[in-house]
Protein backbone atom coordinates (compact mmCIF):
# COMPACT_ATOMS: atom_id res chain seq x y z
CA UNK A 1 0.00 0.00 0.00
CA UNK A 2 0.85 3.40 -1.05
CA UNK A 3 -0.22 5.75 1.89
CA UNK A 4 -1.23 9.57 0.91
CA UNK A 5 -2.61 11.06 4.39
CA UNK A 6 -4.71 13.86 4.22
CA UNK A 7 -2.52 17.36 4.72
CA UNK A 8 -2.85 18.85 8.22
CA UNK A 9 -6.01 21.19 7.67
CA UNK A 10 -7.53 18.67 5.08
CA UNK A 11 -11.20 17.90 6.24
CA UNK A 12 -13.08 14.59 5.41
CA UNK A 13 -15.98 13.71 6.72
CA UNK A 14 -18.45 10.29 6.36
CA UNK A 15 -15.35 8.43 5.43
CA UNK A 16 -17.10 4.49 5.08
CA UNK A 17 -15.08 1.45 6.03
CA UNK A 18 -15.33 -0.65 3.24
CA UNK A 19 -17.41 -3.48 5.06
CA UNK A 20 -20.01 -1.38 6.15
CA UNK A 21 -19.34 -2.15 9.54
CA UNK A 22 -17.97 0.37 10.92
CA UNK A 23 -18.44 4.67 9.96
CA UNK A 24 -16.23 7.52 10.01
CA UNK A 25 -17.11 11.29 10.13
CA UNK A 26 -13.63 12.75 11.26
CA UNK A 27 -12.06 16.49 11.05
CA UNK A 28 -8.11 16.89 10.59
CA UNK A 29 -8.34 19.99 11.66
CA UNK A 30 -5.05 22.67 12.25
CA UNK A 31 -4.33 20.68 15.44
CA UNK A 32 -4.15 17.27 14.10
CA UNK A 33 -6.66 14.90 14.16
CA UNK A 34 -9.77 16.65 16.28
CA UNK A 35 -12.04 14.33 17.99
CA UNK A 36 -13.76 11.86 15.58
CA UNK A 37 -17.53 11.35 15.52
CA UNK A 38 -17.62 7.38 14.86
CA UNK A 39 -20.65 5.19 14.91
CA UNK A 40 -19.64 1.70 15.84
CA UNK A 41 -22.54 -0.31 14.12
CA UNK A 42 -23.50 -3.88 15.21
CA UNK A 43 -21.08 -6.67 13.99
CA UNK A 44 -17.75 -6.01 15.65
CA UNK A 45 -16.87 -8.38 17.86
CA UNK A 46 -15.58 -7.38 21.79
CA UNK A 47 -12.00 -8.90 20.19
CA UNK A 48 -12.66 -6.95 16.89
CA UNK A 49 -13.13 -3.15 18.93
CA UNK A 50 -9.84 -4.93 21.47
CA UNK A 51 -7.70 -5.52 18.59
CA UNK A 52 -7.94 -1.76 17.38
CA UNK A 53 -5.96 -0.88 19.97
CA UNK A 54 -3.08 -3.22 19.92
CA UNK A 55 0.27 -3.39 17.67
CA UNK A 56 1.76 -6.42 17.15
CA UNK A 57 5.21 -7.44 16.56
CA UNK A 58 7.11 -10.96 15.43
CA UNK A 59 10.33 -12.90 14.78
CA UNK A 60 12.25 -12.65 11.64
CA UNK A 61 11.36 -12.04 7.93
CA UNK A 62 8.05 -13.90 7.93
CA UNK A 63 5.09 -12.39 9.03
CA UNK A 64 3.73 -15.76 11.12
CA UNK A 65 0.51 -17.48 10.14
CA UNK A 66 -1.34 -16.58 13.21
CA UNK A 67 -0.45 -13.20 12.90
CA UNK A 68 -2.04 -12.78 9.01
CA UNK A 69 -5.05 -14.51 10.88
CA UNK A 70 -5.22 -11.88 13.31
CA UNK A 71 -5.00 -9.32 10.65
CA UNK A 72 -7.85 -10.69 8.47
CA UNK A 73 -9.89 -11.46 11.51
CA UNK A 74 -10.08 -7.77 12.44
CA UNK A 75 -8.06 -7.80 15.57
CA UNK A 76 -5.12 -5.92 15.07
CA UNK A 77 -4.49 -2.36 14.49
CA UNK A 78 -0.72 -2.51 13.19
CA UNK A 79 2.35 -4.05 13.21
CA UNK A 80 6.06 -2.73 14.11
CA UNK A 81 9.01 -3.90 12.67
CA UNK A 82 12.57 -3.47 13.50
CA UNK A 83 15.91 -4.17 11.95
CA UNK A 84 15.29 -8.42 11.95
CA UNK A 85 12.11 -8.08 10.42
CA UNK A 86 13.66 -6.42 7.48
CA UNK A 87 16.39 -8.16 4.93
CA UNK A 88 15.82 -6.03 1.96
CA UNK A 89 13.26 -3.08 1.03
CA UNK A 90 11.98 -5.48 -1.68
CA UNK A 91 11.49 -8.07 1.16
CA UNK A 92 9.88 -5.46 3.68
CA UNK A 93 7.88 -4.39 0.57
CA UNK A 94 6.50 -7.64 0.16
CA UNK A 95 5.79 -8.37 3.70
CA UNK A 96 3.85 -4.82 4.12
CA UNK A 97 1.86 -6.00 0.69
CA UNK A 98 0.87 -9.45 2.08
CA UNK A 99 -0.31 -7.50 5.84
CA UNK A 100 -2.11 -4.57 3.78
CA UNK A 101 -4.18 -7.24 1.45
CA UNK A 102 -4.73 -9.64 4.95
CA UNK A 103 -6.39 -6.26 6.44
CA UNK A 104 -8.64 -5.46 2.98
CA UNK A 105 -10.06 -8.58 3.42
CA UNK A 106 -10.90 -8.08 7.44
CA UNK A 107 -14.42 -6.88 9.08
CA UNK A 108 -12.56 -3.16 9.12
CA UNK A 109 -11.42 -3.13 6.33
CA UNK A 110 -9.42 -0.21 6.86
CA UNK A 111 -5.15 0.18 6.06
CA UNK A 112 -2.99 -1.05 9.27
CA UNK A 113 -0.78 1.17 10.59
CA UNK A 114 2.68 0.27 9.79
CA UNK A 115 5.48 1.57 12.01
CA UNK A 116 9.12 1.13 13.04
CA UNK A 117 11.55 4.06 14.73
CA UNK A 118 13.11 6.07 11.88
CA UNK A 119 14.88 8.83 14.35
CA UNK A 120 18.09 9.58 12.51
CA UNK A 121 22.08 8.83 12.84
CA UNK A 122 21.94 5.45 15.23
CA UNK A 123 17.98 4.82 15.01
CA UNK A 124 17.22 3.53 12.29
CA UNK A 125 15.72 0.44 10.71
CA UNK A 126 15.25 0.97 7.20
CA UNK A 127 19.11 2.21 5.64
CA UNK A 128 19.16 5.57 4.33
CA UNK A 129 17.19 8.99 5.34
CA UNK A 130 17.76 9.99 7.95
CA UNK A 131 21.22 9.35 7.72
CA UNK A 132 22.12 12.70 10.40
CA UNK A 133 20.84 12.00 14.36
CA UNK A 134 18.79 14.65 16.07
CA UNK A 135 21.89 16.28 17.80
CA UNK A 136 23.59 16.58 14.13
CA UNK A 137 20.81 18.31 12.99
CA UNK A 138 20.93 20.50 16.01
CA UNK A 139 24.60 21.53 16.01
CA UNK A 140 24.72 21.97 12.13
CA UNK A 141 25.27 25.49 10.40
CA UNK A 142 21.53 25.79 9.21
CA UNK A 143 19.13 23.09 11.32
CA UNK A 144 15.67 24.64 10.39
CA UNK A 145 16.13 22.86 6.71
CA UNK A 146 18.17 19.99 8.17
CA UNK A 147 14.64 19.03 10.33
CA UNK A 148 13.06 19.39 7.18
CA UNK A 149 14.93 17.44 5.08
CA UNK A 150 15.13 14.56 7.61
CA UNK A 151 11.58 14.70 8.33
CA UNK A 152 11.30 14.60 4.79
CA UNK A 153 13.86 11.75 3.45
CA UNK A 154 12.41 10.34 6.78
CA UNK A 155 8.55 9.97 5.26
CA UNK A 156 10.03 9.28 1.59
CA UNK A 157 11.60 6.52 2.90
CA UNK A 158 9.06 4.75 4.74
CA UNK A 159 6.17 5.84 2.51
CA UNK A 160 8.96 3.99 -0.32
CA UNK A 161 8.14 0.68 1.20
CA UNK A 162 4.38 1.20 2.40
CA UNK A 163 4.99 2.11 5.81
CA UNK A 164 2.92 4.72 7.10
CA UNK A 165 4.05 5.59 10.73
CA UNK A 166 7.29 6.94 12.24
CA UNK A 167 7.56 6.36 15.54
CA UNK A 168 9.69 10.02 15.68
CA UNK A 169 10.72 12.74 16.43
CA UNK A 170 12.74 12.24 19.89
CA UNK A 171 11.34 15.63 22.04
CA UNK A 172 13.46 15.30 24.49
CA UNK A 173 15.11 18.17 25.77
CA UNK A 174 18.51 16.79 27.47
CA UNK A 175 19.91 18.06 30.45
CA UNK A 176 23.34 16.62 30.32
CA UNK A 177 25.80 15.15 27.69
CA UNK A 178 25.66 11.70 27.72
CA UNK A 179 22.84 11.21 29.83
CA UNK A 180 20.21 8.23 28.54
CA UNK A 181 18.97 10.56 25.70
CA UNK A 182 22.41 12.42 24.23
CA UNK A 183 24.46 9.36 24.34
CA UNK A 184 23.09 8.12 21.29
CA UNK A 185 22.24 11.75 19.71
CA UNK A 186 18.38 11.51 20.41
CA UNK A 187 18.17 15.06 21.10
CA UNK A 188 18.06 18.14 19.32
CA UNK A 189 19.20 20.08 22.00
CA UNK A 190 19.12 21.26 26.11
CA UNK A 191 16.94 24.36 24.50
CA UNK A 192 13.21 23.72 24.75
CA UNK A 193 12.79 26.03 22.11
CA UNK A 194 14.79 24.43 19.98
CA UNK A 195 13.75 20.83 20.30
CA UNK A 196 10.11 22.80 19.77
CA UNK A 197 11.10 24.71 16.62
CA UNK A 198 13.12 21.28 15.44
CA UNK A 199 10.43 19.16 16.41
CA UNK A 200 7.96 21.11 14.58
CA UNK A 201 10.19 20.96 11.33
CA UNK A 202 10.39 17.47 11.28
CA UNK A 203 7.12 16.34 11.88
CA UNK A 204 5.72 19.36 9.57
CA UNK A 205 7.54 18.11 6.30
CA UNK A 206 7.37 14.25 7.24
CA UNK A 207 3.61 14.60 7.40
CA UNK A 208 3.36 16.13 3.72
CA UNK A 209 4.83 12.86 2.44
CA UNK A 210 2.05 11.18 4.25
CA UNK A 211 3.58 9.32 6.78
CA UNK A 212 2.58 9.52 10.48
CA UNK A 213 4.72 11.75 12.73
CA UNK A 214 4.92 10.05 16.43
CA UNK A 215 6.38 12.86 19.37
CA UNK A 216 8.20 11.20 21.71
CA UNK A 217 8.17 10.61 24.94
CA UNK A 218 5.93 12.62 26.96
CA UNK A 219 6.22 14.48 28.84
CA UNK A 220 9.95 13.49 28.33
CA UNK A 221 13.21 11.12 29.18
CA UNK A 222 15.55 14.56 29.17
CA UNK A 223 16.58 14.55 32.54
CA UNK A 224 17.55 10.59 32.97
CA UNK A 225 20.56 9.96 33.77
CA UNK A 226 22.82 7.55 31.30
CA UNK A 227 21.81 4.50 33.53
CA UNK A 228 18.15 5.65 33.77
CA UNK A 229 16.43 3.39 31.05
CA UNK A 230 12.96 2.51 31.32
CA UNK A 231 13.42 -0.60 28.98
CA UNK A 232 15.72 -2.14 31.77
CA UNK A 233 13.82 -0.83 35.03
CA UNK A 234 11.91 1.62 37.37
CA UNK A 235 12.78 4.89 36.32
CA UNK A 236 11.56 7.92 38.83
CA UNK A 237 12.16 11.37 37.73
CA UNK A 238 11.91 14.11 39.98
CA UNK A 239 11.71 17.16 38.13
CA UNK A 240 9.38 19.90 39.28
CA UNK A 241 5.99 20.29 38.00
CA UNK A 242 7.16 24.04 36.60
CA UNK A 243 9.87 22.50 34.90
CA UNK A 244 8.48 19.56 33.59
CA UNK A 245 5.89 22.31 32.12
CA UNK A 246 8.12 25.08 31.11
CA UNK A 247 11.09 22.77 29.26
CA UNK A 248 9.76 19.39 29.05
CA UNK A 249 6.33 19.64 27.54
CA UNK A 250 7.06 22.90 25.68
CA UNK A 251 8.10 20.85 22.57
CA UNK A 252 4.81 18.87 22.89
CA UNK A 253 3.02 22.33 22.59
CA UNK A 254 4.59 22.96 19.46
CA UNK A 255 4.31 19.27 17.83
CA UNK A 256 0.73 19.36 18.66
CA UNK A 257 0.02 22.70 17.00
CA UNK A 258 1.87 21.52 14.18
CA UNK A 259 -0.97 18.61 13.67
CA UNK A 260 1.42 15.22 15.08
CA UNK A 261 -0.56 12.31 14.83
CA UNK A 262 0.47 10.44 17.58
CA UNK A 263 2.31 10.92 20.93
CA UNK A 264 4.33 8.41 22.46
CA UNK A 265 4.01 8.40 26.45
CA UNK A 266 7.04 7.40 28.59
CA UNK A 267 7.00 5.03 31.44
CA UNK A 268 9.08 7.27 33.81
CA UNK A 269 7.35 8.24 36.79
CA UNK A 270 7.02 11.90 37.05
CA UNK A 271 6.36 12.30 41.37
CA UNK A 272 5.12 15.66 40.76
CA UNK A 273 2.64 14.53 38.18
CA UNK A 274 1.63 10.80 39.67
CA UNK A 275 4.21 9.55 42.35
CA UNK A 276 2.30 5.97 42.18
CA UNK A 277 2.24 5.21 38.24
CA UNK A 278 4.45 5.50 34.88
CA UNK A 279 3.23 8.16 32.72
CA UNK A 280 1.65 5.43 30.43
CA UNK A 281 -0.30 3.64 33.45
CA UNK A 282 -1.67 7.52 34.71
CA UNK A 283 -4.72 8.98 33.86
CA UNK A 284 -3.10 12.31 35.37
CA UNK A 285 -0.51 12.39 32.82
CA UNK A 286 -2.52 10.98 29.39
CA UNK A 287 -5.85 12.40 30.22
CA UNK A 288 -4.90 15.28 32.27
CA UNK A 289 -1.39 16.78 30.87
CA UNK A 290 -1.89 16.07 27.67
CA UNK A 291 -5.45 15.45 26.79
CA UNK A 292 -7.01 18.28 28.77
CA UNK A 293 -4.07 20.77 29.74
CA UNK A 294 -2.20 20.71 26.06
CA UNK A 295 -5.42 19.47 24.26
CA UNK A 296 -4.35 16.55 22.46
CA UNK A 297 -6.39 15.11 20.18
CA UNK A 298 -4.84 12.61 18.34
CA UNK A 299 -3.84 8.83 18.88
CA UNK A 300 -1.54 7.91 21.82
CA UNK A 301 0.69 4.89 21.91
CA UNK A 302 2.41 3.48 24.55
CA UNK A 303 5.88 2.11 24.72
CA UNK A 304 7.60 -1.44 24.48
CA UNK A 305 4.63 -3.13 26.85
CA UNK A 306 7.05 -5.84 27.85
CA UNK A 307 9.54 -2.77 29.12
CA UNK A 308 10.95 -3.26 32.53
CA UNK A 309 10.03 -0.45 34.02
CA UNK A 310 6.67 -1.99 34.28
CA UNK A 311 7.85 -4.82 36.22
CA UNK A 312 5.65 -4.52 39.06
CA UNK A 313 2.93 -4.33 37.44
CA UNK A 314 2.24 -8.05 36.41
CA UNK A 315 1.41 -9.57 33.40
CA UNK A 316 1.00 -8.27 29.66
CA UNK A 317 -2.45 -8.55 29.81
CA UNK A 318 -2.30 -6.73 33.10
CA UNK A 319 -0.14 -3.62 31.91
CA UNK A 320 -2.53 -3.36 28.80
CA UNK A 321 -5.78 -3.18 30.58
CA UNK A 322 -3.74 -0.30 33.31
CA UNK A 323 -2.82 1.55 29.91
CA UNK A 324 -6.37 1.56 28.46
CA UNK A 325 -7.62 2.99 31.89
CA UNK A 326 -5.08 5.56 31.60
CA UNK A 327 -6.44 6.41 28.08
CA UNK A 328 -3.79 5.26 26.25
CA UNK A 329 -5.69 4.49 22.65
CA UNK A 330 -2.78 1.83 20.86
CA UNK A 331 -0.73 -0.50 23.23
CA UNK A 332 2.63 -1.60 21.72
CA UNK A 333 3.68 -5.26 21.94
CA UNK A 334 6.92 -5.28 20.95
CA UNK A 335 8.33 -8.23 22.19
CA UNK A 336 8.73 -10.26 18.82
CA UNK A 337 5.69 -12.41 20.07
CA UNK A 338 2.16 -12.73 18.21
CA UNK A 339 1.20 -13.99 21.41
CA UNK A 340 1.97 -10.79 23.36
CA UNK A 341 -0.74 -8.75 20.97
CA UNK A 342 -3.31 -11.72 21.33
CA UNK A 343 -2.55 -11.92 25.19
CA UNK A 344 -3.36 -7.48 25.01
CA UNK A 345 -6.57 -8.13 22.79
CA UNK A 346 -7.76 -10.54 24.78
CA UNK A 347 -7.36 -8.47 28.34
CA UNK A 348 -8.97 -5.38 26.78
CA UNK A 349 -11.61 -7.41 25.38
CA UNK A 350 -12.13 -9.40 29.00
CA UNK A 351 -12.27 -5.37 30.47
CA UNK A 352 -14.72 -3.66 28.09
CA UNK A 353 -17.24 -6.48 28.52
CA UNK A 354 -17.06 -6.59 32.15
CA UNK A 355 -16.93 -2.97 32.62
CA UNK A 356 -13.65 -3.01 34.09
CA UNK A 357 -12.72 -0.67 30.94
CA UNK A 358 -15.32 1.91 30.35
CA UNK A 359 -17.26 1.33 27.73
CA UNK A 360 -17.71 5.16 26.16
CA UNK A 361 -14.07 6.00 26.91
CA UNK A 362 -12.61 2.75 25.42
CA UNK A 363 -14.94 3.46 21.81
CA UNK A 364 -13.39 6.84 21.52
CA UNK A 365 -10.06 5.28 21.72
CA UNK A 366 -11.18 2.99 18.94
CA UNK A 367 -12.90 5.86 17.13
CA UNK A 368 -9.55 7.85 17.14
CA UNK A 369 -7.65 4.78 15.75
CA UNK A 370 -9.61 3.56 12.88
CA UNK A 371 -10.20 7.61 12.01
CA UNK A 372 -6.26 7.54 12.29
CA UNK A 373 -5.93 4.62 10.25
CA UNK A 374 -8.29 5.71 7.55
CA UNK A 375 -6.25 9.10 7.19
CA UNK A 376 -3.12 6.98 6.19
CA UNK A 377 -4.66 4.54 3.73
CA UNK A 378 -4.67 5.04 -0.41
Amino acid sequence: MTPHMKPVGHRFAHARVVSGSVFVAALAGAAGLTSPSVALQPGLSPRQLAGQRVIYSYPGLTPPATLLRKVRAGEAAGVIFFAENIGSRAQIRAVVRELQQAAAQSPVKAPLLLMTDQEGGQVRRLTGAPVLSEKQIGVSAAPASAAQEAGRGAGLNLKGVGMNVNLAPVLDVYREPGNFIDQFGRAYSRNPHTVARLGRDFITAQQRTGVAATAKHFPGLGAATKTQNTDEGPVTLRVPVTTLRAVDELPYSSAIASGARLVMISWATYPALDAHRPAGLSTMVVRGELRQRLKFVGVTITDALEAGALRRFGTVSNRAVLAARAGMDLVLCSARSVQQGTSAVSALAAGRQSGQLNRRAFDASVNRVIALRVAVGP
